[in-house]
């Protein structure tokens, strides 16, 4: 295939380049806001735009399809929209817009742009933020009519995003792929404190306090979140890719399986041989959820999470010590 990768320097995009680029028969074209230092592949490569524009869409576009022209004369097969504005949870909580004005524009300029291309796959990241409001069992069908307010404008983006897949898997001959997953864990993800996600800050503050030290977690640590590993989601896109035989797809994606907030950090301390202490600050904001995701239409194409929390816990630690300890 032909790839395009959007947002490959980010967390969930650069895990898909070196998933797809394995196989050399793949010809990868990454875009990136910011330039990635690592080494690429062979059979990739590297474009820097800015997405939240048309004309950075339509140069990205434009130069892929030269791009792709000239090493083997073929055309745009497959796009993997990785690209999105993303925070953690303080942002979430102080700046509730930031999640939605740039990834509401960016992708509808690309989903303009992609009618001019003779594109077979479009795969979109969407997540399971929009069950937020929800007790007990979901699955995609389940009716969204109520968001938790903190997530309200991130959780009704992405089902306006969503919509707009559906919409345009209508009027073109794209095959729209919509993947609801649930907490994406693993290399390349933030790990700064400013801006990461519940995951990787909580590896972050672990590894970096010192060994019999106290970790500090907002809530009580009682709300509940699904962890699935990103290979695990790179595993499910390729499937996809290949089984899908529908114009237009929703699937959650997900281990169907869920941990307390203070389970997680337990294991990360455990597994990390830290010997540390969690004090819950209760005055700080958490958000409780108590849905179970439904993964049976995924697991129905022969997908599976392959990847235990607790082997992925090890190999997240394991990939943040060589990385971080080289740096």
């Amino acid at each position: 295939m032909n790839i395009l990768i959007l947002g490959a320097s980010g967390f969930i995009g650069r895990n898909m380049m070196w998933h797809f680029a394995k196989d050399k028969a793949n010809n990868v074209l990454v875009h990136c806001k910011s330039r990635i230092i690592d080494p690429l592949p062979e059979n990739v490569k590297f474009i820097q735009w800015d997405l939240t524009t048309a004309n950075g869409v339509e140069e990205v576009f434009s130069r892929a399809k030269d791009y792709f022209s000239k090493s083997n004369g073929g055309e745009i097969d497959t796009v993997i929209q990785a690209a999105a504005t993303t925070s953690g949870a303080k942002d979430t909580f102080s700046k509730p817009y930031y999640h939605v004005t740039d990834n509401a524009v960016m992708n509808s300029l690309i989903l303009r742009e992609e009618l001019k291309y003779n594109i077979k796959n479009h795969i979109f990241f969407s997540c399971t933020v929009m069950y937020s409001g929800q007790d007990g069992v979901v699955n995609e069908g389940t009716v969204i009519d109520k968001i938790d307010p903190k997530y309200f404008g991130v959780g009704w983006t992405k089902v306006y995003l969503e919509k707009m897949c559906k919409f345009f898997s209508t009027i073109s001959k794209t095959k729209f792929t919509v993947i609801r997953h649930s907490n994406i864990y693993g290399p390349y993800d933030k790990y700064d404190l400013e801006h990461s996600h519940f995951f990787g800050a909580n590896v972050t503050k672990v590894l970096t306090t010192p060994v019999g030290g106290d970790i500090v977690v907002w809530g009580d640590g009682k709300d509940t979140r699904d962890f699935l590993a990103v290979q695990d989601l790179c595993n499910f896109v390729e499937l996809a890719l290949k089984k899908q035989d529908i114009q237009y797809e929703l699937y959650n994606v997900g281990s169907g399986i869920n941990y307390t907030t203070n389970q997680i950090v337990e294991k990360i301390i455990n597994i990390s041989k830290r010997n540390q202490r969690i004090l819950n600050d209760i005055k700080q904001p958490s958000i409780p959820i108590s849905f179970t995701l439904n993964t049976s239409k995924a697991r129905a194409m022969g997908w599976k999470a392959e990847t235990g929390i607790d082997e992925g816990i090890r190999q997240t630690i394991e990939w943040y010590n060589n990385f971080y300890g080289n740096k």
